[in-house]
């Protein structure tokens, strides 16, 4: 049955469309039912994970397996972003300038294997994850910085040490990027923890993978024993599903329809223009925040066009967000007042730099030097003024908000282009300033460094401000301001480290935001308990299917 589910589910989905139209009240459960252990939910997928090495669980399919099989050290609240225990018997001890952390461990506590999660193993998570491994292309975590090393003091008690202060690493113990792993799934290389080796990644987390289909689904069984959830869950033991089947289905009217049409309990990404149908009686629509930086475009500023100031700030002129915003998304979507969401922490609202004036945005292009062609496209010396967009699959609805930007800023005389292409292309293509020289992207993180981890040079690096090419830095100065967030020990200090950080991004016209993005689920209403970490990841520990 496994081997046909997923040409099931999609002949289904077309029947369930053709059924249900635009009606949410067909097919679903009453929702009022009694909650039930045991049965198999049904999650459906907009794109297949690529890697379960843990440093790698941004990329939000990835993090969506890694959150049912990983256990982490403490457990951010996704209601108060306040962090509690979880792997750790307590917060931990940590110094005046946040150099050194000591954690004491639970007891009892094992991988799916059988092996002990004791402080040599989690030394061993943590050495890997903060400094990588080259030879295995394993690469260090984005939320770990100035890593120096661990070491065990004994069985139930571990500590690390840092080469400067790293304010932000008990945050980046409870994020997905610092999942805990078994000792041989530790020693498993980038391949290894790649597609075909899923039933292998060895968790202590209340699933354990179990059967895999490679890019079409991911099937995970309960894990009978576990009993080590944060204490401040009431829900403690084990997890009240016994399987999760996690099916990837790329047409977003397939996940759609075969939700409404209750052949699938949740699907994650539900498009705007489609929430609409979950509001019936017999449907639901989670929409959780991301608590990061915004969904927004990144001005590849090193080289070329970009490279002038005045022309970053016409473009940013010539985008009429509002418009954007109410053309293509539901409430759900709020125009972004910065480059973080509000509830981001270090928010500083910078919307003056961004506001519609497309008089304004002509004037800059002519006093810059551009001109228009015979065929309306702006010209400088013999160079037409255009500019490529990648298409941020991951993100809702990239392909129509590019569409309409090209329309916009056609209108100024600046041609858009839109760089097609599967995730492995964009991926390709992300750090090439001449392939692409506005990058469409967002990242969630409830911590202070998530502006770090977007921007800086050896992070993701979404500016380009590294050239990889040469190694030269264009603006240093932004550098040092993002690598003063994650180097500051008291949170005030991270604080206006950020609000400086993000007034140069404005400044210079690096960045627009464009809007706060959630992570949007549709569900039948006899789904009970589902929640998502504080990013907008699913959690599926607490999920129940009611009678």
């Amino acid at each position: 049955m496994k081997k046909h589910r997923i040409a099931w589910i999609a002949g289904l989905a077309v029947a369930a469309m053709a059924i249900t139209g635009c009606s949410a009240n067909s097919g679903g459960g009453s929702g009022d039912g009694t909650a039930a252990e045991g049965g198999t939910l049904s999650y459906l997928e907009p794109q297949t994970w690529n890697t379960l090495y843990p440093p790698a669980g941004g990329f939000y399919p990835n993090g969506g397996v890694l959150n049912q099989v990983t256990d982490r050290l403490l457990f951010q609240n996704p209601e108060t972003l306040e962090l509690e225990p979880w792997i750790a018997s307590e917060l931990p001890e940590v110094n005046a300038d946040a150099t050194e952390y000591t954690f004491k461990l639970r007891d009892g506590v094992t991988y799916s294997d059988g092996t002990p999660l004791d402080a040599e193993n989690v030394v061993k998570n943590f050495d890997l994850y903060g400094k990588g491994d080259t030879d295995r292309a394993l690469s260090i975590s984005e939320a770990i910085n100035n890593y120096d090393h661990g070491e065990v003091v004994d069985d139930h008690t571990v500590k690390f040490f840092f080469s400067a202060p790293s304010p932000g690493f008990a945050q980046a113990t409870s994020t997905i990027n610092s999942g805990l792993l078994s000792n041989d799934t530790l020693d498993r290389t980038n391949e290894e923890f790649g597609p075909g080796n899923a039933a292998d990644i060895v968790g202590s987390g209340p699933f354990v993978i179990s059967d895999e289909q490679i890019g079409k689904e991911t099937d995970l069984t309960v894990r009978k024993d576990y009993d080590w959830a944060p204490k401040s869950r009431e829900h403690q033991g084990r997890a009240h599903l016994d399987e999760i089947n996690i099916i990837v289905a790329a047409e977003s009217s397939v996940r759609v329809g075969t939700v409404t049409s209750g052949q699938a309990q949740i699907a994650r990404a539900i498009p705007a223009p489609d929430e609409a149908q979950f509001t019936g009686d017999n449907l639901a629509l989670v929409d959780a925040a991301t608590n990061g930086v915004n969904n927004s475009l990144s001005f590849r500023f090193g080289q070329g066009p970009l490279a002038d100031i005045k022309v970053r700030q016409a473009i940013i002129a010539g985008i009429d967000r509002d418009a954007i915003v109410s053309t293509l998304f539901t409430d759900n979507y709020p125009l972004a007042t910065g480059i973080l969401a509000k509830s981001a922490l270090g928010y500083t609202d910078t919307s003056k730099f961004y506001k519609y004036d497309a008089d304004q945005a002509k004037k800059l292009l002519d006093d810059a030097g551009w001109k228009p062609g015979s065929d309306g496209v702006r010209e400088k010396d013999g160079e037409r003024l255009s500019i490529t967009f990648n298409e941020a699959l991951p993100q809702p609805r990239s392909k129509e908000v590019v569409t309409l930007i090209q329309e916009q800023l056609a209108k100024l005389g600046v041609e858009v282009k839109l760089f097609p292409g599967d995730q492995a292309a964009q991926d390709e293509a992300r750090l090439d300033a001449d392939t692409i020289q506005v990058y469409h992207s967002m990242v969630g993180r409830a911590d202070f460094d998530v502006l770090k981890s977007q921007f800086y040079s050896t992070n993701r690096n979404a500016n380009l401000n590294l050239d990889a090419k040469t190694g030269k830095i264009a603006d240093p100065e932004l550098d040092a301001d993002l690598l003063e967030i994650a180097s500051v020990p008291t949170a005030d200090e991270r604080a206006a480290a950020s609000a400086k950080a993000q007034q140069r991004l404005a400044e210079q016209a690096y960045v627009l935001p464009l809007f706060e993005e959630p992570q949007v689920f549709g569900l039948q209403a006899s789904v009970q308990g589902f929640t998502t970490e504080s990013i907008g990841r699913p959690s599926f520990y607490d999920v129940q299917l009611s009678k």
